[in-house]
Order: structure tokens, then C-alpha cells, then sequence
């Protein structure tokens, strides 16, 4: 499929690139040939290949998730700089404090 310059100008404005007419020639070509390859890929027959979402078959170890001890919150709290009402205290990311 050959794409013109008109068509690489209008992906770069959707893309809000700027190109040069050297540009636009130079990747009218290579986005021509990343879809002819595309294209090729669609013609390979995959009806017996079952969808994978792993192909290692490797998968992750996680512990169960159980209730343990919780740390108290006097104790989270004990080396805060600044706390109030039992929570911390941090500057607010629209405030200037």
C-alpha cells in the first residue's frame, strides 16, 4: 500500500508533528513498506493457532492474601512531624505552605 504525501501530512498534523517536504517523502516510503509488511502478516493463515496471552508459561508466585498483625497507629504515627486527628499532616499540592 503506497501512501502519498498527503496522507503522511495529515498523520503528522493529527500527530501535531511538523515535517519538512524532505520529511514527508522520506516517510511516505518507510510507512509504505511497514504496511505492505503489516499487509503480509495479515495473509498468514492462523486459524489453528490457539490466542496466548504467556508464552513462557511461567507465572507469578503471590502469598495468600490473609489478615496478619497491623502496626497501631499510635506507633505509624510516632515519628511523623506533623500529625492532627490521627492522620499525617503533608503539605497539599495546591496549598503554598
Amino acid at each position: 500500500m503506497k501512501l502519498t504525501k498527503d496522507q503522511v501530512k495529515h498523520v503528522a498534523k493529527l500527530a501535531n508533528l511538523p515535517v519538512t517536504e524532505e520529511e514527508e517523502e522520506k516517510y511516505s516510503e518507510q510507512l509504505s513498506k511497514i504496511l505492505d509488511y503489516i499487509d503480509q502478516l495479515n495473509q498468514v493463515d492462523t486459524s489453528d493457532v490457539e490466542p496466548t496471552f504467556n508464552v513462557s508459561g511461567q507465572t507469578n508466585v503471590q502469598s495468600e492474601d490473609k489478615l496478619g498483625v497491623c502496626l497501631p497507629q499510635d506507633d505509624a504515627l510516632s515519628n511523623a512531624p506533623k500529625k492532627e486527628n490521627g492522620f499525617f499532616v503533608t503539605k497539599g499540592v495546591f496549598d503554598n505552605e
